[in-house]
């Protein structure tokens, strides 16, 4: 489980009645009971009307089909949803979206995701579907090491969702004085402290990626990155993504 306080907000779900919100309700719906927190189903409409009802009811049912019970507030709020979901971030411990599939020449992220990436106030899962209809989300949980201050916690929120996803954890060393990049020349295992296993840098036969935590860096310039991307992680676009601005 990872580290909580009981003044721990929700995990908050944007909800469209879309196979992609869906498929970031399953997620978020895991992620909020290894917390020990309420699993909140936004719905935001852009004028008062009826009809939300079922979109949720399928939301709450997808959510249990993950849980055994699942602790669920659903809320319908008028507005644009990225104005809703930033203000549901103030309170909240994670705020997830999902993500349908990119082409060439298109944004990484839609309007929703790019508004969150520059303004929300907790981490953001942005969960992408594939074109047959299944989430990306399968695969390594990578991360980038920088030396930037939030790299720590950056790592942190990737170990816990390797821990909780059952997924290797893949860490990718841009420290500027990381002895790894001294010598880009010689072949490098890195082997964790007690537990006998080792990690090889070169490792043809690693799994796909399935997750990207990114911090607030990366995050600056997700707005404007269109696929192909060149970054690291980034140019993976299939998979999900956790932001953390802060």
């Amino acid at each position: 489980m990872v580290d909580t306080h009981p003044g721990d907000g929700p995990v908050v779900v944007g909800v469209d009645g879309s196979h992609a919100a869906l498929n970031a309700v399953r997620w978020a719906a895991a992620e909020a009971q290894a917390r020990d927190v309420c699993l909140r189903l936004v719905h935001a409409v852009p004028s008062a009307r009826g009809g939300s009802d079922a979109m949720l009811a399928e939301a709450h049912d997808a959510a249990a089909a993950v849980t055994r019970a699942p602790r669920v507030q659903t809320v319908v709020t008028v507005g644009a949803p990225g104005d809703v979901l930033g203000r549901e971030s103030s309170e909240a411990a994670m705020v997830c979206i999902g993500a349908r599939p990119v082409s060439s020449g298109t944004p990484l992220f839609g309007v929703t995701a790019r508004y969150l990436a520059e303004r929300a106030r907790c981490p953001v899962a942005i969960i992408r579907t594939r074109t047959d209809g299944s989430a990306q989300t399968d695969g390594v949980v990578s991360v980038v090491l920088t030396d930037d201050d939030d790299t720590d916690a950056l790592v942190h929120l990737a170990m816990h969702e390797g821990r909780l996803r059952g997924a290797t954890v893949r860490l990718i060393d841009q420290r500027t004085d990381s002895w790894v990049r001294r010598y880009p020349d010689v072949h490098v295992e890195l082997a964790a402290a007690g537990t006998g296993r080792q990690y090889c840098r070169h490792d043809a036969g690693a799994a796909g990626l399935g997750l990207a935590v990114v911090g607030a860096r990366d995050v600056r310039e997700l707005a404007d990155i269109q696929v192909p991307a060149s970054h690291p992680i980034l140019g993976y676009p299939d998979c999900s993504v956790l932001l953390r601005r802060s």
